[in-house]
């Protein structure tokens, strides 16, 4: 009995020990986990119970430069119907006004609804999808409808919210206010306004510290947001909705009528640089336009004959001729080295003078001139293009701004053929937009300036940052040379290629061009690019302008640049200067003219000094007759027009006695 009490004693012990060794164990789990570990714990319940959630910044606006919205955000819901949430009383007894009132805010049969909301319900589907792109107004409206109408839980609404960006004027400059995108492997990409002017517009996302509570929904720890959000600034640009309107539709119509691959036309203020209107669209499948590439900016190509600017400047700058300088046209058709070139008039234009040749647009003339004065030293004639500031891009805010190309002397490339080649627009490569800066400059009095999309950036009225006027070359040319090119392009509408563009109501200065032009992405082909570009009014220009439609359909007989892209200049220059309000301000609106001031005293007296007698009125203007005796309460017959000859009661006649007066006016 002794030997089993200590055999049991010892088990006790063995388990006392073992206790107490479990009991040190939790004991030193528990002291490393407060004091060792704790840290990771805390941090690891906090991640579990405490999230930082994302507060959006509002982006802004862009704004046209008369205040219209180009681009601004909107919420934009998905609805779906969990079918679990609501009670099979109240299922039953709203699904039936549930379907009726889906059917005339969706489109669809209320039968279609009533089918598809029993087989969710059902089916136990509790993320049913029934309608996206909802706006405010509508998701508003989709609250109140039956069942929905008793709330998240009881009526199982689920609404998913984004904010979408819209383009309240539609279509028209959708590709210069441009887009900001995620691509499919997370990255940011985009392309216009809305992507280079992003830093202003998106602002900064916020931060608020949740804690998650019953039933998985989530409530502030504290009153007020660990990081407020900063709402985006506003872009105000330079576009002009009117004028914008205006270029697009000239431009559409064109195309539409050519049937033509693609174009661009933009509209420049003269001094400043603001692009007034930018419009670019190109052909889909369907014969319909739309736009997809900014060619204005992007797209590179030979000019053709608008770069023979380019020549007369140099020629007259460089005192190598006048333009009143004879060439022989040459029957129309001139070699270098074994390449022809030709005049698109078949057997030329005789003997004309360099003025003349810039007006019909003469190859062989323009080509002579500079290949006779620079054959020696081309170098000197690329050097003045550089000095343009033609050899290099202009510096846009844009991605994919288009890289000029001017052949260098020297260089790999270049050949005999190279300085005849330029002379008439081919072996160079410039932007539409290069090209109407330098007309711009000539209309600018020689001034170069960049084309600028964006104005300022604005907080509510107060501006952030105000973008001025960059000049790229302070003067191009002589103000002599200035003054004879601007009196050659002015001839060039009134009596040159662009005649038919010619109107007396408003002057317009410019030059037409015809490219033929590579296929690009290694094709073989050629086509014709139609341009022309210009200045309006010719004597005070206040815009200037550009327009380029590639691959006109040659089956309608025309391909040259004052009939494919002349007319669309015409209709800008038109609309702007016959359909406008005028916001001219009248000087010396209040300045006193003497004449008139007499007039008013002579007839101001003859009220003062005669209301008790018949006034004197012969020679009297039939208008102001009437009126005096009107201001006497005196009724009047008039027999005649003009003034007047005889009148009914003699002068001096008590007014008392006479209600009527009749005058003769001769």
């Amino acid at each position: 009995m002794a030997v089993e009490d200590k055999q049991m004693s010892y088990r006790i012990y063995l388990v006392a020990f073992g206790i107490f060794l479990m009991a040190m164990a939790v004991v030193f789990k528990l002291s490393r986990i407060q004091w060792v570990e704790g840290a990771h714990y805390r941090k690891l319940a906090a991640e579990q119970t405490v999230k930082d959630f994302v507060i959006p910044a509002n982006k802004g606006n862009i704004y046209s430069s008369d205040g219209s919205l180009l681009a601004t955000s909107i919420p934009n819901y998905t609805i779906r119907f969990d079918a679990v949430a609501p009670k099979q009383e109240d299922f039953d007894k709203n699904v039936k006004g549930l379907a009726d009132s889906l059917s005339v805010m969706l489109g669809k049969p209320s039968s279609y609804y009533h089918s598809e909301l029993r087989k969710a319900h059902a089916n136990k589907n509790r993320y049913y999808l029934l309608a996206k792109g909802l706006s405010y107004t509508e998701y508003m409206r989709l609250k109140t409808f039956p069942l929905f109408n008793l709330g998240t839980y009881k009526g199982g609404m689920i609404t998913e919210q984004k904010t979408v960006r819209e383009h309240p004027i539609g279509k028209i400059a959708e590709r210069t206010i441009g887009y900001e995108r995620v691509k499919p492997n997370g990255e940011l990409d985009g392309k216009g306004i809305e992507w280079s002017f992003r830093n202003y517009l998106n602002g900064k996302d916020g931060k608020v510290s949740k804690q998650k509570i019953a039933k998985g929904q989530w409530k502030p720890i504290r009153d007020v947001n660990e990081v407020d959000p900063q709402d985006g600034y506003d872009v105000i640009s330079t576009i002009d909705v009117y004028i914008q309107d205006i270029a697009h539709h000239a431009l559409l119509k064109q195309l539409e009528l050519y049937e033509a691959d693609h174009g661009c036309v933009v509209v420049m203020e003269t001094q400043t640089g603001h692009v007034k209107a930018i419009s670019n669209l190109g052909r889909a499948e369907d014969g319909s336009y739309y736009e997809t590439v900014n060619y204005a900016v992007a797209e590179s190509h030979e000019p053709g004959s608008t770069f023979k600017l380019v020549d007369l400047i140099a020629l007259l700058d460089d005192n190598k001729v006048d333009t009143s300088q004879v060439y022989d046209s040459r029957g129309g058709e001139i070699t270098y080295y074994g390449r022809k070139v030709r005049d698109s008039h078949k057997g030329g234009y005789g003997k004309i003078s360099l003025a003349r040749g810039f007006e019909v647009s003469s190859n062989t003339v323009l080509v002579q001139a500079v290949y006779e004065n620079y054959k020696i030293n081309p170098k000197e004639f690329v050097d003045r293009i550089d000095r343009m500031g033609l050899n290099k891009p202009l510096g846009l805010p844009f991605q994919g701004e288009g890289k000029p190309f001017i052949p260098q002397p020297g260089e790999k490339g270049w050949s005999g053929i190279a300085l005849p080649w330029m002379a008439y627009g081919y072996g160079v490569s410039v932007t539409p937009l290069q090209t109407l800066a330098l007309y711009n400059a000539i209309a600018n009095n020689g001034e170069m300036v960049k084309p600028i999309f964006v104005s300022e950036i604005k907080e509510w009225n107060k501006t952030i940052k105000k973008y001025n006027k960059q000049v790229i070359n302070p003067r191009i040319c002589s103000q002599e040379t200035v003054k004879k090119v601007k009196a050659v392009l002015e001839n060039v509408v009134k009596k040159g290629t662009g005649s038919k563009l010619y109107s007396k109501d408003f002057s317009m200065a410019g030059k037409t061009g015809t490219a033929q032009v590579n296929y690009s992405r290694g094709k073989d082909e050629m086509y014709y690019a139609s341009s022309f570009v210009g200045f309006f009014p010719s004597d005070k220009p206040k815009y200037s302008c550009i327009v380029v439609v590639h691959k006109p359909n040659t089956a309608k007989n025309n391909y040259y640049g004052a009939d494919v892209a002349g007319p669309v200049f015409k209709r800008i220059a038109q609309k702007i200067f016959t359909d406008a309000p005028s916001t001219n301000e009248i000087k010396n609106l209040n300045k006193k003219i003497n004449k008139q001031e007499v007039a008013y005293s002579v007839y101001n007296d003859k009220i003062n000094s005669e209301k008790k007698v018949v006034p004197n009125l012969k020679g009297m203007a039939g208008m102001d007759a009437v009126a005096l005796l009107e201001n006497l309460k005196i009724k009047v017959k008039i027999i005649g027009t003009g003034k007047v000859k005889k009148q009914s009661i003699q002068p001096g006649e008590a007014l008392e006695k006479v209600k009527t007066i009749t005058l003769e006016l001769s």
